[in-house]
């Protein structure tokens, strides 16, 4: 009964916390306006958290660990992992971050915005470079990564700023159609 108590009065404080990020920035936020909007009082606050940036981590950890669930899928099983054999559906970051749209919306548009950018990306380079070996030939493995990471990143931090006007379904095989697009040329629009 004291874990449902504990669980339900966590959630409402993050549901509060996050509501309040919605209105304004949470560096305006206290603890007070956090434990009214949450029904509670600020002695359950401080049972469960240091300060409001613990739970603001928490909030933050539980979507980062999601993602890494959801970055993993597509490999997690495998001993070798074909990139080219990579189907639509196997795909699916962009169905968590879908999914939590709501709690990523309030998190892009807030002034913690650079924190979970950071995170997001620090946790998707920390597996790829860990757990995925790509073979490059001759190009730098660590600069491959990186140019990789920051194109991924940049269309799902892409999506989301821009309200999610695609479904995760179309996101999927857009990404998979970019992975295995090798261009070899380009028109130019240079007036001369």
């Amino acid at each position: 009964m004291a874990d449902r108590r504990i669980a339900r009065s966590k959630v409402a404080l993050r549901d509060a916390l996050l509501t309040l990020m919605s209105e304004k920035s949470f560096s305006a936020i206290t603890i007070t306006e956090i434990v009214e909007r949450a029904n509670y009082n600020r002695g359950t606050f401080y049972t469960h958290y240091e300060n409001k940036e613990g739970l603001l981590d928490e909030v933050i950890s539980e979507l980062l660990d999601e993602l890494i669930e959801s970055f993993r899928a597509p490999y997690g099983d495998l001993d070798v992992f074909r990139v080219d054999e990579l189907t639509a559906n196997s795909v699916k970051i962009f169905e968590h971050i879908h999914e939590r749209a709501a709690v990523y919306t309030v998190l892009f548009h807030s002034d913690v915005l650079p924190v979970i950018k950071e995170k997001m990306f620090g946790v998707i380079k920390k597996l790829s470079s860990e757990e995925l070996e790509q073979e490059t030939e001759s190009i730098n493995r660590e600069l491959m990564m990186v140019y990789s990471i920051h194109a991924l990143m940049g269309l799902v931090f892409h999506w989301i700023e821009g309200g999610f006007q695609y479904t995760p379904a179309y996101m999927q095989d857009q990404l998979i159609k970019m992975i295995n697009w090798r261009p070899t040329a380009a028109k130019t629009h240079v007036k001369k």
